[in-house]
């Protein structure tokens, strides 16, 4: 589990410059940003925090997210 210190201190990397790029924890598995719709996947306990990798899943519904996500290439 990713500790709620690191949580709060994370943002998107692709947002975090024009806006606040906030992330929400779903699924206890996933960063969604608030601003743009990227989901991060965290693969085990570790944020995966690619630009590409959020744009791989952001059309992708949240209640599709898969759990756990799978790993990286």
């Amino acid at each position: 589990m990713v500790s709620q210190d690191l949580l709060d201190i994370l943002r998107c990397p692709a947002c975090v410059r024009e806006t606040e790029g906030l992330l929400e924890l779903v699924k206890d598995s996933w960063l969604v940003c608030q601003d743009c719709g990227r989901k991060y996947p965290i693969v085990e306990d570790i944020p995966v925090m690619l630009i590409d990798e959020g744009d791989k899943w952001k059309t992708t519904p949240q209640d599709d997210l898969p759990v756990p996500p799978p790993p990286m290439d």
